[in-house]
């Protein structure tokens, strides 16, 4: 997402100062320190803070579980080959990522530690989402 938009001498970018705005507005937030005083406030006021892989969580059917990259042909829709389930991609994201929570809360970290260990196996090391119960 940070990447520049500058181009080359024979196909420059488009929107090179818009996409240079955002770049230093995305990278001047403390992500880190956000998800520390997110962890704190929710402790302070009785809840938790689950952290969850976010790897494949858009391209896996939350029906059937299929998860082939088939699934995501354009950026927003989802439409499963094994199930013809369709549905808006970010709705199917945050069904896998609410189903993964309740996953870790009634299993404990077994859950999230096979999720991160199938994980591992398919994509690169990316941090886990956080996840507020």
């Amino acid at each position: 997402m940070t990447r520049s938009a500058k181009g080359t001498m024979n196909s420059p970018g488009r929107n090179v100062k818009a996409k240079s705005s955002l770049n230093k507005s995305i990278l001047d937030q403390g992500w880190g320190m956000f998800v520390s005083m997110l962890e704190y406030k929710l402790a302070w006021q009785g809840g938790m803070l689950l952290e969850v892989p976010p790897q494949h969580t858009s391209q896996a059917c939350p029906c059937c579980g299929h998860v082939p990259r088939d699934n995501r042909r354009t950026q927003a829709g989802f439409h499963c080959v094994e199930c013809d389930y369709e549905a808006n991609a970010d709705d199917v994201a945050a069904r896998n990522i609410l189903a993964l929570r309740h996953r870790v809360l009634a299993c404990g970290a077994e859950a999230l530690a096979l999720a991160m260990k199938q994980e591992a196996a398919g994509s690169g090391d990316a941090r886990p989402l956080p996840v507020v119960c």
